[in-house]
């Protein structure tokens, strides 16, 4: 049924006995419009409805056209609107199959619903029992007077009520929508404020959601998936969080320095992090494993984080693109983005979980090793502590483990006598030669697992430095 059809068949019923009333806030003013049954057939879904939003726009991102006027565009949405709240339609079918539609509806003069879809497709999926929808008709097509129309679609479907009903990218994708076409032909503070009033938000509500939408494009870019905001939808998984979290980050890292940072770090630190927190984003590990560990790379105070230390972002970030570089290549090679999909939201979301699959182990190891190096760096004037970390950490050491003899792990022990060395020889000469005199009645000659030629040698140059100590100490 076309528009002009519909617009005619809808007009008539329009002269016949209302089912009843409903106020409606139209223009700025609440007023009091008829309810009327109108034949499901006449009446055509939005398909930027807020709820399915981002699906909508990730199968137009992959050149579907969905045209809700044929068979196969109606089945689409209808789809859509059963997976955007798959948990309770059956309760509301049910609901609905017992009592009948109890919630009036709005549609425009040409069948276009505004609010509505998720009944209209409950409803279709209950015929023969129902075949009509209770709804207030506009006085208006859908394309008379668009902004008036959305800002009634969004006071109804986004106000206090109904947005918890909502998964998180939609209202982001929403607002967004919205001051497209505001600022069209208003400021972008007007823009905002009206947004703010119809969504029943504070203006500071709406430029954050602005701006988490901005980095969920970036995110989106940074994976090769622009438009397939799919991708970036969060119910559950933890992404919602770590958004909002990097939100506050770049904010406060972005333009000018800030003391929350590293003493002189520069943009390209900034663009760094973002990238090292879109890696783990993408590993969902708000998810996989307590999202507080995400807050140490760049949250609170500068010596509660690692963006806050220079040697300690600069281990971290290395360690990270060593690990993660490769398992991104791979999977790039391996699982190619094919926009061509007939699932693309199944096809990339495998990608993802192969990338997780790959990183998801070292990421978080590369967090708790750094947290470790934080909390040290954070007792620099607590040395006990750190010496009985030290000592712990020795301890636990398996020698007999095959690794222990790698000639990595023995070049880190010499290095940590060396230091100790250097700490002792400085405060405590006595002890370091007490702690010489140990190493050396501790070497045990068995076997031929040694140099004879190199040890001899060694033996005479400790000789002539005993010697040369014995003097020193005589004439002191």
């Amino acid at each position: 049924m076309n528009k002009d059809t519909r617009i005619q068949k809808i007009t008539e019923i329009t002269t016949r006995d209302p089912y009843g009333k409903q106020d409606i806030l139209w223009h700025g003013k609440l007023e009091s419009m008829n309810v009327y049954e109108i034949p499901l057939e006449y009446l055509v879904y939005n398909k930027y409805n807020g709820r399915i939003l981002s699906r909508t726009k990730t199968l137009e991102k992959q050149g579907r056209e969905i045209n809700p006027e044929t068979d196969e565009g109606k089945q689409t949405i209808e789809e859509l609107l059963w997976r955007s709240k798959e948990g309770r339609n059956d309760i509301t079918k049910k609901n609905i199959s017992d009592k009948g539609q109890l919630k009036i509806g709005i549609v425009t003069k040409d069948g276009i619903v505004v609010d509505g879809n998720r009944r209209l497709m409950l409803l279709n999926r209950l015929k023969p029992k129902y075949r009509h929808f209770k709804a207030v008709v506009l006085p208006v097509a859908l394309e008379d007077d668009p902004i008036e129309v959305e800002k009634l679609e969004t006071t109804y479907q986004m106000g206090e009520d109904e947005k918890l009903g909502y998964n998180p990218i939609e209202k982001y994708l929403k607002a967004k929508q919205i001051y497209k076409k505001l600022t069209e032909q208003s400021s972008r503070e007007e823009a905002i404020k009206q947004i703010a009033e119809w969504m029943g938000e504070e203006k500071s509500v709406i430029e954050d959601w602005l701006e988490v939408v901005t980095m969920i494009d970036d995110y989106l870019e940074y994976l090769k998936y622009e438009g397939i905001y799919a991708m970036a939808d969060t119910p559950n998984d933890g992404k919602e969080d770590l958004f909002l979290y990097l939100k506050k980050w770049l904010s406060t890292f972005h333009e000018k320095e800030s003391n929350k940072g590293f003493d002189g770090y520069q943009q390209l630190d900034v663009d760094t992090l973002k990238q090292i927190c879109f890696d783990y984003i993408r590993a969902k590990i708000g998810k996989s494993y307590d999202g507080k560990i995400f807050r140490n790379i760049a949250d609170g105070q500068k010596k509660n984080h690692f963006f806050g230390d220079k040697k300690i972002w600069t281990s971290f970030s290395d360690k990270h693109f060593a690990s993660v570089s490769p398992a991104i290549d791979k999977v790039d090679a391996e699982y190619p983005v094919d926009y061509s999909s007939e699932n693309i939201e199944a096809s990339l979301s495998n990608r993802d979980s192969k990338f997780k699959e790959e990183t998801l182990e070292a990421l978080i190891e590369n967090i708790e090793n750094h947290v470790t190096d934080l909390r040290y760096a954070k007792a620099t004037d607590k040395p006990l502590e750190l010496v009985s970390d030290a000592r712990k950490a020795i301890d636990s050491i398996d020698q007999k483990h095959k690794a222990f003899s790698s000639s990595e792990v023995i070049e880190q022990i010499e290095e940590l006598i060396q230091k100790l060395m250097e700490m002792l020889k400085s405060k405590s000469p006595e002890h370091t030669l007490s702690l010489a005199a140990d190493l050396l009645q501790a070497i045990k000659l068995e076997g031929d697992s040694f140099d004879k030629e190199a040890m001899l040698a060694k033996v005479k140059d400790i000789s002539r430095m005993a010697y040369q100590l014995e003097k020193d100490v005589k004439a002191s």
